[in-house]
């Protein structure tokens, strides 16, 4: 099946079927140069930076197909810098495991427990890895958005899988909505923003809807977009369907090939 997608250079057409089914064959047969690799190295190099990850984006393909890299300055790394790129590589693994499946509370927080495994914030109990946030937090220093009290987080989740989950037909602006509103529950003691993103990578391809990956460079239009969400929605709608096009592109290159079978 086909779905039909608009594109800035005209009409054309991208199987989604193809689209899953590359990522997940590709991700068993350790191929390099293709869209599960791209994925897999952009995806984890842009969320950890956005973040404050110092890794580049060498080293971050270094590690990803070597599991070792060499550091191209003098720079010290931090093992969790390490530690979190190696675990986002899970976490995109563990997206296209439960590609079909439908969010739950259950399923973010072995997102959680994927992101920060051996991690230091794994040995201090403020962060609570595994469950959520038993200390209050809140997004940004500047321009903050305030986040769910500890003790509202699990209230706040479920009326948002509710509404989630009983909408009829799940468009980009409905996975968009419900990232703003995940982002400002912010369940967890850390990692939000990466969780956040993956689900909403996951909830594209569930949906036949063009995944994308926020890049660092478009951190201040997506932080935007989020602190002046209620007032302009568009902003943040705009950033992701940019972001969007910069994906398909690279999907329309690399799923252009047909296999015989043999």
């Amino acid at each position: 099946m086909y779905l039909k997608l608009e594109m800035l250079n005209g009409d054309d057409y991208v199987d989604f079927n193809k689209l899953k089914l590359e990522l997940i064959e590709q991700r068993k047969s350790k191929f390099k140069g293709n869209i599960y690799h791209y994925s897999q190295v952009n995806f984890a190099y842009n969320s950890n930076k956005i973040e404050g990850g110092k890794l580049t984006e060498d080293e971050t393909e270094e590690i990803f197909e070597t599991n070792s890299f060499i550091p191209k300055s003098d720079d010290a790394i931090k093992f969790d810098d390490l530690t979190e790129m190696k675990n986002h590589f899970r976490l995109f693994d563990y997206c296209l495991d439960t590609i079909d499946e439908p969010l739950s509370k259950d399923m973010m927080i072995e997102m959680n427990k994927i992101l920060k495994r051996n991690t230091t914030d794994e040995e201090n109990p403020r962060y609570n890895v595994g469950g959520f946030k038993i200390v209050p937090n809140k997004i940004g220093l500047i321009n903050v958005i305030n986040t769910s009290a500890p003790e509202d987080v699990e209230n706040d989740l479920d009326e948002l899988l509710k509404w989630y989950q009983d909408l009829n037909k799940i468009t980009l602006e409905d996975i968009i909505d419900f990232h703003f509103r995940f982002e400002c529950i912010h369940p967890f003691g850390d990692g939000n923003g990466r969780i956040g993103r993956i689900i909403m990578f996951k909830e594209c391809l569930k949906n036949n809807i063009m995944p994308f990956i926020v890049l660092d460079d478009d951190k201040p239009y997506y932080m935007r977009g989020l602190k002046n969400y209620k007032e302009d929605k568009m902003f943040l709608i705009d950033t992701i369907k940019h972001e969007q096009d910069l994906y398909e592109s690279v999907a329309k290159e690399m799923l252009d090939f047909e296999l015989e079978d043999k």
